[in-house]
């Protein structure tokens, strides 16, 4: 099955409060999951790879076999697609698991898109970043 996995981090300061987003459709453009989280305090850049994580970890769930993933985050889809290197320690760890997360796909294609096409993964990562997390 082919699918299309958008994603979105958000910091409220950076650092700050952030959250992430990612929706997974379908060809047709029908959501089969998504996810609207708060992560803790962090970096944009961060946030960004944890929403792709758990967007893979979804898209994996799912058994998609053919993903093509877009991110309004230039940086994250330069790094991913091996134009810019990853230097931040913590990055490197975050693409890795990224990375292995991707293993299972025959293919997958990382796009740079316009903020104006990511809304619904923007939206959810805003929301994340403003929940705040339950007193247990």
């Amino acid at each position: 099955m082919k699918a299309f996995l958008y994603t979105d981090g958000a910091s409220r300061g950076n650092p700050g409060d952030a959250g992430i987003g990612a929706v997974l459709m379908d060809e047709n453009g029908t959501v089969l999951d998504q996810i609207s989280e708060y992560i803790g305090k962090t970096t944009n850049n961060v946030a960004e790879y944890t929403a792709l994580i758990r967007g893979l970890e979804l898209a994996n769930q799912h058994g998609v076999s053919e993903l093509v993933w877009c991110s309004d985050s230039e940086l994250i889809v330069r790094q991913w697609t091996g134009i810019y290197r990853v230097k931040d320690l913590t990055l490197q760890e975050l693409f890795e698991k990224a990375k292995a997360l991707s293993t299972p796909f025959l293919t997958m294609e990382a796009r740079h898109i316009l903020r104006e096409y990511n809304r619904i993964a923007d939206s959810l990562a805003t929301k994340g970043a403003k929940q705040k997390p339950s007193l247990r």
